[in-house]
C-alpha cells in the first residue's frame, strides 16, 4: 500500500504516503469540552475524535490552516512532540515558536516548504483562503489553504492533495485551479460555521458544492461539518447541493476513524 488517509474528526486527518506521515489541524478535545475561538467566543464539541493523541504514529509534520481552538487545541499543545515541524500561517508560526514548537514554519500565500525523505519529497504550497466577509476578516486569525505534492525519488509528482482550510467561497480562490489544474484529492472544510449567531465564516453546503466545481479535484472528502455547536450546515446540505450540481460521483464520505488507501493520482473508493 502506497499510503492512506484516515479521518479523525473535525478537520483532523492522518495522511500517510511514500513513507511520510502528516497530521492536519490537530483537534483532540473530547465531546463536551469547549474550543475557544477568541473574543470570549467558544463552542462545545459534540463528538469524540476517533483517535487519541497518544495513539498517533510518529509525525513528519503537522499542516495547520490557522490558529483557532477547533484546529489547534490545548490537547495538541500539550501532547504533540515539540520537535515536529508545523507548517502554518506566519502569525500562527510566531505564536507556536514562542510556545516551544521551535520548528514551526510560517508561509505567506504561494510560499512553499519542502520535506525530504527516503521515499521522495513533499512540496507544501500555501494557498489563498478567506475566513470571513469584509472587514470582519481582520478580526479572525489569518488562514491558508495548502497543496501537498507528493513526489517520488525522481521528483515526479505522484499525488496532489489540497486542503481548503477554513474559507468562504471568494474570488481569490480562482487562482488555485489556474496554478494547479490537476488535483487528485481535496479535503474541503464545510459546516457553515456561524459566529455571533449569524456571521458565516466557513462554507455551507451550497458554497461547498460551488467550491468543488471551481477547484475541480478528481475526488473530494468533506470534513469539518458536525463536530461543534457553531456549525449550521449539515453534511446532508452538502450532499443535496453536490447532487444538484451533478458532482456526486466526485465525493467520498468517510466516517470518523475510517481509512482509505491512497495510490498514485488516486483515492481508492472502496476496500
Amino acid at each position: 500500500m502506497r499510503g492512506s488517509l484516515q479521518f479523525i474528526g473535525n478537520a483532523t486527518a492522518l495522511i500517510r504516503y511514500n513513507g511520510f506521515t502528516l497530521l492536519t489541524d490537530p483537534n483532540f478535545l473530547h465531546r463536551g469540552q469547549r474550543a475557544y475561538l477568541g473574543y470570549g467566543m467558544s463552542s462545545r464539541r459534540l463528538a469524540d475524535p476517533a483517535v487519541a493523541i497518544e495513539d498517533l504514529p510518529a509525525l513528519d509534520a503537522v499542516v495547520l490552516s490557522h490558529m483557532h481552538g477547533d484546529h489547534w487545541d490545548r490537547v495538541a499543545r500539550r501532547g504533540l512532540d515539540r520537535d515536529t515541524p508545523i507548517i502554518t500561517t506566519t502569525m500562527a508560526a510566531r505564536k507556536l515558536r514562542r510556545r516551544g514548537f521551535r520548528r514551526s514554519v510560517g508561509l505567506e500565500e504561494w510560499e512553499q516548504y519542502e520535506l525530504r525523505g527516503r521515499g521522495g519529497s513533499i512540496m507544501i504550497t500555501a494557498l489563498p483562503a478567506k475566513h470571513a466577509p469584509g472587514l470582519v476578516e481582520a478580526l479572525l486569525p489569518p488562514v491558508i489553504g495548502t497543496m501537498l505534492e507528493f513526489c517520488n525519488p525522481y521528483e515526479r509528482v505522484e499525488l496532489r492533495l489540497h486542503i481548503s482550510g477554513d474559507t468562504l467561497l471568494d474570488r481569490r480562490l480562482d487562482a488555485i485551479p489556474r496554478r494547479f489544474p490537476e488535483i487528485d484529492l481535496a479535503l474541503v472544510h464545510l459546516g457553515g460555521t456561524k459566529l455571533l449567531g449569524s456571521l458565516l465564516v466557513t462554507m455551507d453546503g451550497e458554497q461547498g458544492a460551488s467550491w468543488v466545481d471551481l477547484i475541480h479535484p478528481r475526488t473530494v472528502v468533506p470534513v469539518h461539518y458536525d463536530d461543534y455547536t457553531v456549525f449550521s450546515s449539515s453534511l446532508n446540505d452538502f450532499r443535496h447541493h453536490i447532487a444538484q450540481a451533478g458532482l456526486a460521483d466526485r465525493v467520498v464520505y468517510l466516517e470518523r476513524g475510517e481509512t482509505r488507501e491512497l495510490a498514485p493520482h488516486h483515492l481508492v473508493r472502496h476496500h
